[in-house]
């Protein structure tokens, strides 16, 4: 194998597929990234048998098709350290050499054939749906989800799959994220049931992948993985296993709830600074809605006090609820600050309903207050 590289591009698509790369793993190859260079492409490969990554590298001259396993760490320090605009990159016996205007380097090098087969994305069957939508899906939900719960489904987001709609859902138990959205099945494809949730680390790794100029995302829910499919690379996941919880029985349906229209800076902005004076056994922020003020307060021992006013279209009976802010700041952060959002509540003691005009909505259940 032999080629020579834009050593930017290179650089940008190693470090996608390292953050593949396991830390720790029994199988030492999987410390490796396999390069694939055909006289149509130059794919890079990674998995940690969990996930796997195939991402095409652009700005690449093949002389010499043939593979190669490009260790993580001294790779990635060799493309990252040079300054060199072009690299040529060769295999030679058991070993690869990069070479730059004025360096080179030989690095041993395992055999590319034993490492594991990452799946391309060949499915006839799938889900499209634009880009910034499926990014919208994952930045909105997946803050939401309980990694470290010993109810293991609680570690992923749900997506159920329709003709024409998307939903992404996740959750802790204590609150509840849920993004909805448009989009095209090819052949008839979509998910059945709750069970095809999809583990945190791989949506990060999906969310990153789409690059500025993508417009349209494949996704096809297989019965044990996730595979999606972007202008440049291919990624599949394992799913979670476990059956998701009923999430519609938690989004509240009520009858004559109020309803209040607030901006995202400003609330946002009264929530940071009540909670300067909150800590970590004093999360819990008091929020109280009526008479044409919202007024948020928090208190710690051996902290203080704080109160803050904001004022709100609301001028009906006053109703109080204490929420811990850090699951409210946790929605507000995802919106952009200039946008609205309503707020539906009925008392302290039931849960509160955020929902935005995009196909948004998020529970956060109220906590107790010590008076």
């Amino acid at each position: 194998m032999k080629l020579s590289c834009d050593r930017e591009k290179m650089l940008g698509a190693f470090q996608l597929a390292a953050s593949v790369v396991p830390s720790r793993s029994p199988k030492e190859i999987l410390q490796n990234i396999k390069l694939d260079a055909t006289e149509e492409r130059v794919t890079l490969m990674a998995t940690d048998s969990d996930a796997g990554i195939r991402i095409d590298v652009e700005g690449v001259d093949v002389q010499r098709p043939g593979k190669a396993l490009l260790t993580k760490d001294r790779v990635g320090s060799i493309l990252k350290e040079l300054n060199d605009d072009q690299l040529q990159i060769e295999t030679k016996d058991a070993s690869i050499l990069i070479r730059g205007t004025h360096s080179e380097f030989t690095l041993p090098s395992g055999n590319p054939d034993e490492f594991p087969t990452v799946v391309p994305f060949e499915e006839s069957s799938y889900f499209e749906v634009s880009a910034r939508l499926f990014r919208e899906l994952v930045r909105r939900t997946v803050f939401a989800t309980d990694t470290e719960s010993t109810r293991y489904a609680l570690g992923g987001v749900l997506f159920e799959i329709g003709d024409e709609e998307i939903i992404a859902v996740g959750t802790d138990g204590r609150r509840l994220a849920r993004m909805q959205g448009v989009g095209k099945s090819i052949a008839g494809h979509r998910t059945n049931g709750m069970t095809t949730i999809v583990p945190v680390k791989a949506l990060s790794l999906m969310e990153r992948s789409i690059g500025d100029k993508e417009e349209t995302v494949h996704l096809a829910a297989r019965t044990n993985d996730l595979l999606i499919r972007t202008n440049r690379c291919t990624i599949y996941s394992r799913l979670v296993e476990g059956r998701y919880p009923n999430w519609r029985q938690v989004l509240p349906k009520r009858e004559n709830p109020v309803t209040i229209s607030n901006a995202v800076g400003p609330f946002f902005g009264a929530i940071r600074q009540a909670a300067v004076v909150s800590d970590a056994d004093s999360r819990g922020v008091d929020f109280q809605f009526g008479e044409g003020s919202l007024v948020v307060a928090a208190r710690a021992a051996e902290i203080g006090q704080s109160r803050i006013e904001l004022p709100i279209s609301y001028t009906g009976e006053v109703i109080k609820l204490t929420m811990d802010h850090r699951y409210v700041s946790d929605f507000l952060r995802v919106l952009d600050p200039q946008s609205n959002f309503i707020l539906e509540i009925s008392s302290g003691a039931e849960a509160a309903l955020f929902t935005t005009e995009d196909g948004y909505a998020y529970v956060v259940m109220p906590m107790a207050r010590d008076r």
